[in-house]
């Protein structure tokens, strides 16, 4: 019969410092990985970078989480940015912080990291088992007594554990190994699933716009999104477009509420300021001294090339009712305000977005109202535990998610009853 003091489910970064932390404490811990080895997602976590936490502590940080930032406050004081820091350097990986107060490995390599992980859990003598899923957690009294575990030849096994800590992520990225089994075995043993979606994921517009679009980047730009045609949310920033419709930072940013809206069957829009950084009034002028730098000849296509991206002058012209054709000098005033209301405002509609195979993170999870906050052990079952992406807690991009997850797996690991 096997027995462990801890089983911890899910090989990711969550998972990995919470074994980790439980056999540092003395616990007999097995961590068990349905993958061939453990962080297999962490390994391609920002384009292969690994954007792992950020400099902000505190409020400032908690202000970018999206899902129950005060569930989270205590782990993170417990574990924070700058702990965070310290333990990877500590573990021999040298960090540098860049724009946005992003830290990153020195080397440019996510694998640093997930090795460091990896590593950590070798160090405290956690015992690895990997291509094996687990298949249920049996309770007796209402308390933790054992998990059931299946390997890739389908062989069953049972394992007992007065502890089980449950980190098996999200839905976001299922090819690494993501594919929501937490949320069914949280389920079975009484826990409520708040709805999953997509977070962190790039939107799609209209399919006509989409080839018109695709390619073209803009830099610097305001991105306000109106549901129902209100304003909810507003960034400043970049942003992509692609054969998937819109992408990039401001677009992963705006995607949660958006998603959900989409989800209500609610209109969603986006409007693009083009020229944040002139008032009307300012752009007025602006293009009064443009249109006197040209000849005769000249036309609103080329007093828009002046002012903007060539790519997406249709659309503005389009919005405007002005043809790029038009000879400037038949350009009259309140042509003019059209243009520039278009460049301040450019509207398109979001249809749909992206699958959970495009999606950084998950939204929703493991209700955290039926879990103590300063354990993170359920308030339903003794001696369950859960840590990272399976708990409905999500952020920003810029290394938020992760220190969730790092910080989430830390406290988790203790066993603190």
């Amino acid at each position: 019969m096997k027995e462990y003091d801890a089983v911890v489910i899910g090989g990711g970064p969550a998972g990995m410092m919470a074994a980790a932390t439980a056999a540092a404490g003395g616990q007999k811990t097995l961590l068990i990985e349905k993958m061939e080895r453990p962080g297999r997602k962490l390994r391609i976590t920002g384009k292969g970078r690994c954007n792992l936490t950020n400099t902000r502590m505190g409020d400032e940080f908690l202000e970018k989480v999206r899902a129950n930032p005060e569930f989270f406050r205590s782990s993170l004081s417990f574990f924070s940015t700058k702990s965070t820091v310290q333990f990877f350097e500590k573990n021999g990986v040298k960090l540098v912080t860049e724009r946005g107060d992003r830290v990153f490995p020195a080397s440019g390599k996510a694998w640093d990291i997930s090795d460091a992980l990896v590593n950590f859990c070798k160090k405290t003598d956690v015992e690895i088992l990997c291509n094996t899923r687990v298949i249920r957690i049996d309770t007796e009294k209402k308390a933790v007594e054992s998990v059931v575990v299946k390997n890739k030849r389908g062989v069953s096994e049972r394992i007992f554990a007065k502890n089980v800590i449950l980190a098996t992520g999200g839905m976001s990225y299922p090819a690494t190994g993501s594919t929501g089994d937490g949320y069914q075995l949280a389920h079975d043993l009484g826990h409520s699933i708040v709805e999953v979606r997509p977070s962190l994921v790039p939107l799609e517009i209209e399919p006509a716009m989409t080839p018109r679009l695709a390619g073209l980047g803009l830099r610097n730009i305001n991105l306000t999104l109106l549901v129902d045609g209100q304003p909810v949310v507003a960034e400043f920033g970049e942003m992509d477009f692609s054969e998937r419709g819109m992408e990039g930072a401001l677009i992963l940013r705006i995607s949660r509420q958006a998603v959900d809206a989409l989800i209500e069957e609610k209109s969603v829009e986006v409007s693009i300021d083009l020229k944040p950084a002139l008032d009307t009034e300012q752009l007025q002028a602006r293009i009064v001294r443009e249109r006197e730098e040209f000849s005769e000849e000249a036309t609103v296509k080329d007093l828009l090339s002046k002012l903007t991206l060539q790519k997406i002058l249709p659309l503005v012209v389009t919005q405007a009712d002005v043809e790029l054709t038009l000879p400037l000098l038949q350009l009259e005033p309140e042509q003019v305000d059209r243009l520039i209301a278009a460049l301040k405002d450019v509207r398109l509609k979001v249809t749909d977005y992206r699958p959970f195979t495009e999606a950084v993170v998950t939204a929703g999870g493991i209700d955290v109202s039926q879990v103590d906050p300063r354990t993170l052990q359920s308030k339903q079952v003794a001696g369950l535990y859960f840590a990272g992406e399976v708990l409905d807690i999500d952020a920003d991009t810029g290394g938020y998610n992760i220190q969730i997850a790092l910080s989430t797996g830390r406290v988790a690991g203790r066993l603190y009853k």
